[in-house]
């Protein structure tokens, strides 16, 4: 079978780019003479439009630009006036000048000072009075803050101690012993409780607590004093030292 005979057999629409021509030419003939005016007059409309917007912006953008020139001016004059201000009362002609162009003038010639022959009411002195009267201030402020810290209570500085004070024996009055040591009487010494704890063999000792002022009391005073009651006393140890 040749291609001619198998494309006549198949069911090809050849004509159909024909037919479609035709169709679209149908739809122009009944459409196209309204379309054309349409577009023409709505681009025309869009143009006037964006026209008048152009304006528009030129009129605000002028005024803007005004706006701008009237905010430099006044910057200007504001800058002109701080800077006067800052140099000081010489300096008040400037600000006419930065504010507003004045025609030149002629510089003032100052008159000269007369000098006063006179010196009676000068002070060569007053420097001298000024500092003895700081010095003497300062003296007074000195001598208030001494006596106000003379006041204040000086902070003393104490320390609990617990000592182990052993007797030779347990045949050794035990009662007599701490009564012994309780008799060791020195300022900045306050005894506290007691107690008497076994060591063995029937042995005990005596622990007795104390408080005392580290400027006046030391440990090694304390056993020295307790230790001359030799009769009862074989040794003295700190078992417990605090500062309070």
């Amino acid at each position: 079978m040749s291609a001619v005979q198998y494309l006549a057999q198949e069911k090809i629409w050849f004509e159909k780019p024909q037919y479609d021509e035709a169709e679209r030419r149908f739809y122009e003939g009944v459409n196209g003479p309204t379309r054309a005016p349409q577009s023409a007059t709505a681009s025309a409309g869009e143009s006037g439009e964006l026209i008048a917007r152009m304006r528009s912006l030129e009129l605000e953008n002028q005024s803007l630009h005004k706006v701008v020139e009237d905010l430099r001016s006044a910057l200007s004059k504001l800058e002109c006036r701080v800077a006067d201000l800052e140099k000081g009362p010489a300096a008040a002609p400037a600000a006419t000048s930065c504010a507003k162009a004045a025609p030149a003038q002629q510089p003032k010639v100052r008159a000269p000072v007369e000098e006063d022959d006179d010196d009676d009411d000068l002070d060569l002195f007053g420097s001298d009075e000024e500092d003895a009267e700081a010095e003497r201030i300062r003296e007074q402020r000195v001598k208030e803050y001494a006596e106000r810290k003379a006041k204040k209570p000086a902070v003393i500085a104490k320390s609990s101690i617990l000592l182990e004070v052993k007797p030779w024996d347990d045949e050794t009055d035990m009662a007599k012993l701490e009564e012994c040591v309780r008799s060791v009487q020195v300022d900045g010494l306050v005894w506290g409780t007691s107690k008497l704890v076994p060591v063995g063999y029937g042995i005990r000792k005596l622990q007795i607590q104390c408080v005392v002022e580290d400027d006046k009391v030391g440990t090694d005073m304390l056993e020295e004093e307790i230790t001359k009651f030799e009769d009862y006393v074989q040794s003295v140890d700190v078992a417990a030292f605090n500062k309070i």
